[in-house]
């Protein structure tokens, strides 16, 4: 399959601690990748990386066949954050709007955003009123709108309920099938299957990349929990 992420001996320090060292993956275009992991394993400081806002000691990344943060890449990647990245003193279809109005596209583009996300009956809210399950959906819908490339999506589904979670991940999957390249972060195993690939980090490094059957194969189980737990102790007795 064609490339659209590659990162080669990538090095992240902060202060005296290294957050990555030497990490390598490829991530083809047209799938869903996730990139799991426990809390402080690296998973956001890569996709940081990715995007192109990570201050890196050395290594590669390239994205869609440009340095990651390059200008080709502005409209061509999605980006959304833990933390939500809306404008609370806006409603969520004037946020949606907005950010449609970057993509040069009209209203019809943002509420079809904003339904996409389950927001419908929330357009004319605050996104100030709005819980933070709500907020984060807000995020997702001003991310979607201009149809990225690339949509890095860094734990979308903290603190959805799991209804909205299938909704979401039906969307995330219906995007990969329209040529998006999906990279989503979690620290929640049960939706790794979902996933085309996956990416297994701990402490900065990649432990496993491979298909979450493959994944499970080699580890010899059937649940992926305890295939991450039966891959991180083979790699302690490696070192």
């Amino acid at each position: 399959m064609e490339t659209a992420i590659e990162v080669r001996d990538l090095v992240v320090k902060r202060g005296r601690r290294t957050v990555l060292d030497g990490f390598s993956c490829v991530i083809p275009r047209g799938s869903v990748t996730g990139l799991l992991g426990p809390s402080g394993s690296g998973k956001t400081t890569l996709m940081r990386a990715i995007v192109g806002v990570q201050v890196v000691a050395s290594g590669e990344v390239t994205v869609l066949g440009h340095p990651a943060g390059s200008a080709p890449l502005r409209r061509s990647i999605g980006y959304v954050t833990q933390a939500p990245s809306v404008y609370a003193d806006l409603t969520v279809g004037e946020n949606a709007r907005y950010f449609a109005s970057l993509h040069r596209l009209g209203a019809a583009e943002a509420e079809a955003a904003v339904d996409a996300v389950g927001l419908a009956s929330h357009r004319d809210q605050l996104v100030a009123d709005l819980s933070g399950g709500q907020r984060s959906r807000a995020s997702l819908a001003c991310a979607i709108v201009g149809r990225p490339e690339v949509l890095i999506l860094d734990e979308p589904t903290v603190g959805q309920d799991p209804v909205l979670r299938d909704e979401l991940w039906d969307h995330f999957r219906r995007l990969a099938a329209e040529g998006a390249t999906v990279l989503v972060s979690s620290h929640v195993m049960d939706e790794a299957n979902r996933c085309d690939r996956l990416l297994l980090i701990r402490e900065g490094a990649l432990i496993a990349d491979d298909t979450p059957a493959a994944v499970k194969r080699e580890a010899g189980t059937d649940d992926l929990d305890q295939a991450f737990l039966r891959l991180i102790r083979r790699q302690g007795v490696a070192a």
